[in-house]
């Protein structure tokens, strides 16, 4: 088996690589990417790349010929990956999460690749107070991130068939370590609050509903999706647990009760956050029984508070740094290392 991991070097990828060199010793695996945070490492032994056969270093939107001959399998995981980045460079997120990835798939389709993995989001449910969201619900995207996705899985889909199975893995929020960590996601951003700070700060009301997932337990089902053998030649599916639903505010109380000493502070009066949805993952549960999350909450959270403490982590402003993937971006062009369209600068590319 030949596969292929486009936007391999962020933080999902690192540890996708790793699961799948586990898994499938003796499987080829590539890595494509441009490499906006392959420095944004958090203290690896050896560089994750090194599970792979060969990595590219390119841009999605000007993905070279021959790169796909002989892969069996893509995995897309390239995307400008939060709705803070997407916000800031909206024109950018449609560019490569939705018109490079289709383009890719196309071509993907035409050099005999069988299977197309694409991570989406259960961001694409917007605001949905009004029960769990299954995939048979309307979607409601908030955010440039979240209609990125829809319009991705709608493209996708028209591609699919007998010779060519796609499947739309509608990920819940990312959480956990991984050798490129990001702290601009909720569980993480709570723990490493409260291991600097000793004080999280929720800045909702906390009552929005996030379902969430392990980045090891992400690994896992796209290993499933790269081989599933049910669901049909399009399968869109929410990918995660039942029981990691959970509010905010819970979240950043479970923090608080795993490292002593830790207050939480909620803005009761702050505007209710639009992006709020509870989800139905009794699908992924009927289609990949043997793939399940297994990381627990407390898991996660012990997980994490681990690994920043095996850092020596004690960045107090981490919100300032470039633990942040939109700051990571920002000082790219500041720097004029990356263009305003996110594309590298020719004297900047290996600097």
């Amino acid at each position: 088996m030949r596969i292929l991991i486009t936007g391999n070097l962020g933080y999902i990828g690192p540890v996708v690589v790793s699961h799948l060199r586990s898994v499938l010793p003796n499987a080829e695996l590539a890595g494509f990417d441009a490499g906006w945070f392959a420095h944004c490492l958090a203290g690896p032994i050896r560089l994750p790349e090194t599970g792979l056969d060969v990595q590219y270093f390119e841009d999605l939107r000007e993905f070279p010929d021959g790169i796909l001959d002989g892969i069996d399998t893509v995995v897309n995981l390239a995307a400008v990956s939060n709705d803070p980045m997407g916000k800031r460079f909206e024109a950018v997120t449609a560019e490569i999460n939705h018109a490079a990835g289709v383009e890719l798939a196309k071509r993907a389709k035409k050099a005999g690749v069988r299977r197309f993995v694409f991570a989406s989001s259960c961001s694409v449910y917007g605001w949905a107070e009004d029960g769990a969201r299954t995939e048979q619900s309307t979607t409601a995207p908030e955010t440039a991130y979240a209609r990125s996705k829809v319009d991705t899985e709608n493209d996708l889909a028209k591609l699919a068939g007998p010779d060519f199975q796609v499947t739309c893995l509608r990920f819940a929020t990312a959480c956990g370590m991984s050798p490129r960590l990001r702290l601009d996601l909720v569980l993480n951003d709570f723990v490493a609050a409260a291991l600097t700070a000793k004080k999280i700060t929720v800045l909702s009301d906390g009552t929005p509903w996030r379902p969430l997932i392990h980045v090891r337990d992400m690994a896992r089902a796209i290993e499933w999706a790269a081989q599933r053998m049910d669901g049909g030649d399009c399968l869109i599916v929410n990918t995660g647990c039942d029981n990691w639903n959970h509010q905010v505010r819970d979240l950043a109380e479970a923090v608080a009760k795993a490292i002593p000493g830790t207050a939480v502070k909620i803005n009761t009066n702050a505007a209710p956050d639009r992006r709020s949805y509870r989800v139905d993952f009794s699908l992924f549960k009927e289609l990949a029984p043997s793939h399940q999350p297994h990381i627990t909450l407390p898991a996660a959270i012990t997980d994490l508070e681990a690994g920043l403490r095996g850092m020596d982590f004690a960045e107090a402003n981490f919100r300032e740094s470039n633990w942040m993937r939109l700051n990571v971006l920002a000082g790219h062009v500041e720097r004029g290392a990356l263009s305003p369209g996110l594309r590298w600068q020719s004297e900047a590319k290996v600097g």
